[in-house]
Order: structure tokens, then sequence, then C-alpha cells
């Protein structure tokens, strides 16, 4: 009896030595696709490429980057909705996509379509002008827009942006007109303004603070609620003279709506250990983005409260959907 216990008790080791080994090998073998609906440069492509890289060097899986940009970010938004919920294709996305399709026809719901993962980092939103410009206050800018109505651009990532709403809010405060120039990404738009295409733009901090060191961009105001640590001689908008005028920026991960929950688990477990590397930390630092880790239930209340808010705003400036 106790020689059959034994062979019954190697059996069963052997076994789940061999289950363990299948997993692992199961595991190692896995390629996720993390889907960026904007084009490369932007900071959305930045954030996706840092945890690309870190989880599948700590988790051994394989990660991929695929850019799919156009329409504001509503193509890729879309492919990622369509795509098999089993945790292998995910979507990074700015909180624009909460506003775009209620500003544009989708066919997807930016929060039923999804499940949350995390929200991963935060981006202070800058306003610039070349350097080269005669502006050097945001107060110097809008009278000169009233000046001359018509005549100066901003240029932003959009349109139904949070920075296409900002700029809504400035000018009709200002009563100026200004031209609102939408372009598929935040990098796009600095580059407008690096080569005096537009007059301005709104930008995450990430973008632009490389071309503000290097004094090619000028920044005229934060659209934080203090100043940013890094530009403490940049005003806010509050400064400014636009009480209460704040711009979020911020960048997460969801998964198709019905990925299994377990599987989500596991993702949340692996942005937020990403999130929590060194190396990550003093990257993300690097670039101007301030990691956030709220994930799961918690980031997705805030999508849904955002969502809600940004309905209002969109209601408030009397947006009608394309």
């Amino acid at each position: 009896m106790t020689m059959v216990r034994s062979l019954a008790a190697a059996c069963f080791t052997l076994i789940v030595l061999a289950a363990s080994s299948y997993d692992a090998s199961a595991q190692s073998g896995r390629t996720i696709r993390i889907i960026v609906p904007v084009p490369p440069g932007a900071s959305t492509d930045a954030v996706a490429r840092l945890m690309a890289e870190q989880i599948g060097r700590a988790q051994g899986v394989t990660v991929v980057v695929e850019n799919r940009p156009g329409a504001s970010g509503m193509i890729g938004t879309e492919f990622a909705s369509r795509a098999a919920a089993d945790g292998n294709t995910l979507l990074m996305t700015a909180n624009t996509y909460l506003l775009d399709a209620q500003t544009r026809k989708a066919n997807y719901h930016p929060v039923t379509s999804f499940d949350p993962i995390c929200l991963l980092v935060e981006s202070p939103a800058v306003f610039v002008v070349n350097s080269a410009s005669p502006y050097r206050k945001f107060a110097d800018l809008m009278d000169a827009a009233r000046a001359k109505p018509g005549e100066m651009s901003m240029g932003s990532v959009g349109p139904g942006s949070t920075f296409q709403f900002a700029y809504l809010a400035f000018t009709r405060a200002s009563k100026v007109s200004m031209t609102y120039v939408p372009f598929p990404g935040s990098a796009p738009a600095v580059t407008a303004v690096l080569g005096n295409h537009v007059t301005s733009a709104f930008s995450g901090l990430a973008v632009v603070a490389p071309h503000v060191k290097a004094d090619k961009l000028r920044a005229l105001a934060v659209g934080t609620a203090k100043r940013v640590e890094t530009l403490p001689d940049v005003p806010t908008f509050d400064e400014s003279g636009y009480k209460g005028m704040e711009v979020d920026n911020w960048f997460g991960i969801v998964a198709p709506a019905g990925t299994p929950k377990e599987t989500l688990a596991q993702l949340n477990g692996w942005f937020r250990a990403a999130l929590q590397a060194p190396e990550v930390k003093a990257k993300l630092a690097t670039q101007e983005l301030y990691p956030v880790g709220t994930c799961g239930a918690d980031y997705g209340a805030l999508i849904r409260k955002s969502y809600d808010e940004y309905g209002r705003m969109i209601s408030e400036a009397g947006l009608k959907k394309e």
C-alpha cells in the first residue's frame, strides 16, 4: 500500500510539473497587441512602447505596439473594440476617446465597448507658440487675436478633444476669433508650430517639453491647477485670467468588453507592476509624464464620470454630432 501511495504521489507530482511547464510555455509564447490610435511620436504612443517593453521583459510575453491612426483616433479605437475579448488585443488611449464618440458618429461606445485595466499616466497640458513669436504672454496672443480676427490659429489633436473645448472656452471668454486647426495627433500639431504653419498649439507637456527646453517653443500657459514643477515661470490659465479653467490629459489601457475577469486581473497586475519599475519611473520623468496607477473598478468609475462631464461640456458648447 505504501509503495502504491508513493507511486501515486510521484505520478501526481509529474502531472503538476508537466502542467506547470505547459502553462509557462504557453505564457512565454503569448503575443499581446497594444493598439495605439494615433501616429508615432505622440504621448499615447510613447507610453504604449514603454509599457510594452517593460511588460515583455518582466512577464516573458511578446508585446507589440500597432499604430492605427485616423479620424482623430476613432479608427484605431473601433478596431480594438471589435477585437477578440481574450486579453491579447488592448487599446492604449487618451481621455479624448471619451469625447470623440460624443461629437462624431462612432460604431462603438467608449464606456460599454471596453473593460478598464489601468489609468497609467497624466501629462500636463501646455499652450505654446514658436519661440520666434512676438507673444510672450497668453494675454499678448489674445490681444493680437482680438485685433486681427481669424488670422491667429491654434492647432491640437482633434476635433472633439479636451484641447478643442479649452480653445472654445478661452476664445469665448476673451471674445476673440481664432482658427482652430485639428491634427491627427499632438506631435503633428507641435511640428506645425515649429514650422510656423499655425500660430500656436495646445499639447501635453511630454510632446512640447524637449522643444521648450531647446528654446524652439515658448510656453504661455499650463492647464493645471498649480504651476508645473519643470516650468515654474509659466503661469496657469487661472493665473492668466481664466478662472477655474483646467485641461486634463491622461493615458490609460483598456480591453475589449467581455474580457474574462481573471485575464483583466492579470493585466491589471502587469501594468501596475510596470509603473512601479524604477527604470520606467525614470523614463517617464524624462518625458514629463507622471505615473498614476489607478486600476480596475476605480479606473472604470473615473471613465464613467469623465464621460458624463465631457457630455455636459459638449452640450454647453452647443456642438452637435457630425
